[in-house]
């Protein structure tokens, strides 16, 4: 059985879609719903974004949940929320090795040109094309949740992008509160260690809520 949002497995209702290398996806996942993403090759990077299916005005706001949560990145149990300060997306679950980042912006055309590097993949145009598909229109690209992004605060502030050091198969797990629309881009970061030596896929699976199913039980 096929959905628009990808195929769904008979045993356990699970919809999956893989996100290709410098590709993006968006798919509808209901309240209660969770999704895993999951690091497919290792050292890849996931830029991920949670729109309001019911007032695309409202979406994961990162700076509003460091805000609220006095913090750089929620931890498991806690809540990433929006522009109002209320809960879009729960933590539920992370086998990776924890270095996620919430400061920096998708990757994009202006910072490609930078580098000499016009008309190259990235995350802001994949962003935007995905909610195409769908119909939808924001009037400007959020910052992402940067999943599996190596890039902690060094000495006096620094910023320094490392390679991500996930291994194959490491992943994370995030409830929806309410239903939302999720992009998920697979950065397309290659000329800067931030992918290690090249950029891969990512998983995306949505499991069902409790109510219509199984629910994810990993």
């Amino acid at each position: 059985m096929s959905t628009p949002d990808g195929p769904v497995n008979a045993v356990d209702g699970r919809r999956s879609q893989r996100v290709p290398a410098q590709g993006g996806r968006a798919v509808v996942v209901r309240a209660g719903e969770t999704v895993e993403i999951t690091d497919i090759e290792g050292r890849q990077v996931g830029d991920l974004w949670a729109i309001d299916a019911a007032d695309h005005r409202k979406w994961l706001s990162t700076s509003h949940t460091r805000d609220l949560l006095e913090q750089l990145f929620p931890r498991v149990g806690e809540c990433f929320v929006d522009q109002q300060y209320e809960p879009v997306l729960e933590f539920v679950k992370d086998s990776s090795p924890g270095m996620h980042d919430m400061l920096f912006p998708a990757c994009n055309p202006a910072l490609y040109e930078r580098e000499g590097l016009t008309g190259h993949p990235n995350c802001a145009d994949n962003f935007t094309t995905s909610l195409a598909a769908l119909g939808i229109a924001l009037p400007v690209v959020p910052d992402p949740v940067n999943f599996f992004q190596n890039s902690e605060p060094g000495e006096r502030g620094r910023l320094d992008v490392l390679s991500a050091v996930t291994l194959p198969g490491d992943s994370v797990v995030l409830r929806a509160v309410r239903e939302v629309v999720l992009v998920l881009t697979a950065c397309s970061v290659d000329f800067w260690p931030t992918n290690g030596d090249r950029c891969g896929p990512l998983g995306l699976d949505v499991y069902p809520g409790e109510s219509e199913g199984e629910a994810y039980g990993g």
